[in-house]
């Protein structure tokens, strides 16, 4: 498919979920490329089909986010009129074992807050910015996922780095300014550096060979 044929596919699936959940749905914001992309296209399906409707996003703030990275995010989500819930975990961070299990601290710092949040704000679909290339287990993954409580919604899981790229420029979307400084995929700042190989070669290996051990926790 080209670019314009993802597009496309990408908003009918919105316009689904808008149809089956109604415009309670969320979007996964994580301040990144891909669910920024996810933001933009889901602002435009709910501006062209309820136009009433509040562009809700929920946002998990671990505390070890990168500062342009929360800069960026508040930046867009006044310019946007989003109506953005900010998540963080119940943890002390102080004393907090940060990276040393990946699996565990993304157990407790993302991943349960985030379930408790949605359960919580009683959002019945969320939008994610989850792409199938990114790494090798969320190549067979269905756009559409139970999650018990609610769905998530996976609509650009077919695009690849250079159609998200491709689509920011040409539609004018915002982007995080550490892109611009040489970061390919954005996470916490423990787990993550800039590299010039893969997208995500900068994020912390070990918890990207355990991803779906994550992913049958709820890690995006």
């Amino acid at each position: 498919m080209i670019l314009s044929e993802k597009m496309a596919l990408a908003k009918a699936r919105m316009i689904e979920v808008l149809e089956r959940f109604g415009p309670g749905t969320a979007v996964g914001w994580t301040g990144g490329k891909d669910s920024t992309v996810v933001l933009a296209l889901w602002r435009e399906v709910l501006r062209e089909h309820a136009a009433a409707a509040p562009v809700r996003a929920l946002n998990l703030d671990t505390g070890c986010k990168f500062p342009e990275v929360l800069a960026f995010r508040d930046r867009l989500a006044g310019e946007w009129g989003i109506e953005l819930h900010i998540v963080r975990p119940d943890v002390d961070l102080v004393r907090y074992p940060l990276a040393v299990d990946p699996v565990q601290c993304c157990g407790d710092l993302k991943i349960r807050p985030l379930n408790d949040a949605v359960t919580r704000l009683g959002i019945p679909a969320l939008l994610t910015g989850v792409r199938a290339d990114e790494n090798p287990d969320r190549a067979d993954r269905p756009w559409l996922e139970d999650h018990g409580d609610h769905v998530r919604a996976l609509p650009i899981l077919e695009w690849t780095e250079l159609d998200v790229w491709t689509f920011m420029v040409r539609e004018s979307v915002p982007w995080c300014s550490l892109y611009d400084q040489g970061y390919r995929s954005l996470g916490c700042m423990p787990c993550t550096v800039r590299s010039g190989r893969g997208e995500r070669s900068g994020r912390d290996s070990a918890k990207e060979e355990r991803m779906g051990q994550l992913r049958s926790l709820g890690y995006f």
